[in-house]
């Protein structure tokens, strides 16, 4: 009986073994292909991983456009101010600020050179409408040497006036005694100029005798008007003053008015000339002066090869 028992056992537990064995079997299959799902998942994520780490992710695809705009030029500035390399703003604004300064000292220069000419400078008015530049350069010259002398106004009034320039300002200061000295038929009054005489270009005053005597005869016309044209302008002068040898009409499209310089054959004609002043020619009462530039010829222009 007992042998029995002991087989009934024993059926049993290879019966609980069978029956387990397969629940088993399962899991074990269960866990193995987990396994190799996550080792197949570890496999891409690594392939991913060293894909990516070739990468530049400073390059231009993968940063937008106004972020690396403003990246370049941080980089550079810093860049610029380490390496003290020319090309970069750093260094371009240290030039400007040089530049600037050159600027400044040659602004300061200039106004320096301007208030020196103004101490040189007096101021003469109340001048005879008959008075010549040239004549009045000859009375200032017992003060001193005359640098320049400029006559303005209308020729035919006794408002006239004129900036006389010293080469230092010893001449200057004793100009100021010849104040209420007669010229013409009225006395001048001679003060301290407030302004410089502008100057001429050199380059258009005369070089020769020739062109000082060619001085002689041109006059200096301006507030012509637009509509005037070259041969009525010398038309003009030729019926009030003699025969006109050249003219030179000039203009542009920024003054509503032109000028012109009017060179006669003989000099009495330029004399006659400057009575013109105030005299209507189109629609403009034109002013007229002696000229300090001859009216040169002009130069031919080299024709096409």
């Amino acid at each position: 009986m007992a042998a029995v028992a002991q087989n009934v056992v024993n059926s049993d537990d290879q019966f609980t073994k069978n029956c387990n064995s397969p629940t088993q079997n399962s899991e074990t299959d269960t866990n193995k292909s987990s396994s190799d799902s996550k080792s197949e998942f570890q496999k891409n994520i690594n392939e991913l991983a060293d894909i990516l780490s070739k990468l530049n992710p400073l390059a231009e695809e993968f940063i937008p456009s106004s972020f690396r705009l403003k990246n370049d030029q941080s980089v550079q500035n810093n860049f610029s101010k380490i390496s003290g390399n020319d090309n970069f703003p750093n260094n371009r604004r240290r030039r400007n600020n040089f530049n600037q300064g050159r600027r400044r000292m040659n602004g300061r220069s200039f106004r320096a050179q301007r208030e020196e000419s103004i101490r040189r400078t007096v101021y003469v008015s109340d001048i005879d409408q008959h008075v010549t530049e040239e004549r009045l350069a000859a009375l200032f010259s017992s003060c001193g040497q005359v640098v320049d002398c400029r006559i303005c106004g209308d020729p035919h009034s006794v408002l006239r006036f004129a900036f006389v320039e010293f080469a230092d300002e010893h001449g200057a200061r004793a100009a100021l005694s010849l104040g209420g000295t007669m010229l013409g038929f009225y006395p001048v009054r001679v003060l301290p100029s407030k302004t410089a005489i502008l100057p001429v270009n050199p380059t258009f005053l005369p070089r020769s005798e020739d062109e000082r005597e060619m001085c002689a005869r041109t006059v200096y016309c301006t507030n012509i008007d637009k509509k005037v044209s070259q041969l009525d302008v010398k038309n003009y002068f030729e019926s009030a003053c003699g025969e006109v040898s050249r003219l030179r009409l000039l203009g542009d499209n920024v003054h509503s008015t032109r000028i012109a310089f009017v060179e006669f054959t003989i000099a009495e004609s330029a004399i006659m000339a400057l009575n013109c002043s105030g005299m209507v020619l189109g629609t403009q009462p034109i002013r007229v002066s002696p000229s300090k530039t001859p009216v040169r010829p002009r130069l031919a222009r080299p024709g096409p090869n």
